[in-house]
């Protein structure tokens, strides 16, 4: 019996669901073929008219993926520009984060292990998407000293996948929601001005005075003078 294009669409939208939904809960190794295949609803015979073999599945899985949810991820923060938008990115994407149950909406924390051990095509399609997340978010972080918009952005990404893999980690224990907290307070307040003594003058010296960059403008140090007895 012959399919049509659609049906043959559909049956492919279909797998790329189940796997999704089976690699996020239990990483590559967890989601076999024949488990894809039965909560797919479908028999283990017609998955290679679909895909070349698993780690195929698992590279178009994460290109799906990725372009989803830059969409989700991203959309309505078009007019938000730094802190701002690092504040709403960060509280959307670490909100996917169940604390009861310790269960996301996102696949990474199952499935960056794995990922470093995965071939260069499987790399390549999940490093596509990540390229594509952080091209579309730029934009919206203008250059701040020691950071260009793109690396403020790959380090956002980096540490809100790390904090959601952290907490699925420890998501029996308190710590958990500790860690999204705490990753997210951390982006809203920016990177830290460091504190650092300016050279005084002879007569500042004299007196203990000394600047500090980023504070704000230091007063003279007045020396008293004792007024003879």
């Amino acid at each position: 019996m012959r399919y049509t294009a659609e049906h043959k669409q559909a049956t492919h939208a279909r797998i790329l669901a189940a796997a999704e939904k089976l690699f996020r809960a239990e990483g590559f190794s967890g989601a076999s073929v024949e488990r894809v295949m039965r909560a797919a609803g479908l028999t283990v015979g017609g998955f290679y008219a679909h895909f070349a073999s698993k780690e195929a599945l698992l590279a178009e899985s994460l290109r799906a993926f990725m372009a989803v949810r830059k969409a989700r991820w991203l959309s309505g923060l078009q007019e938000s520009r730094g802190t701002e938008f690092l504040e709403r990115f960060a509280r959307r994407y670490l909100s996917q984060f169940d604390r009861t149950t310790g269960d996301t909406a996102c696949m990474m924390p199952s499935l960056l292990s794995d990922l470093t051990r995965a071939k260069p095509e499987v790399q390549a399609a999940f490093g596509q998407g990540l390229e594509e997340l952080v091209g579309g978010a730029q934009a919206q972080l203008p250059a701040r000293e020691g950071a260009t918009p793109r690396q403020q952005m790959l380090a956002t990404v980096a540490l809100c996948f790390g904090a959601m893999t952290l907490a699925r980690a420890t998501a029996s224990q308190p710590l958990a929601g500790e860690i999204l907290d705490a990753a997210r307070a951390l982006l809203i307040a920016g990177a830290p001005v460091a504190a650092v003594e300016k050279k005084a003058s002879p007569r500042n010296r004299r007196a203990g005075a000394f600047v500090k960059t980023g504070d704000a403008p230091a007063r003279r140090a007045r020396t008293v003078r004792k007024k003879p007895n």
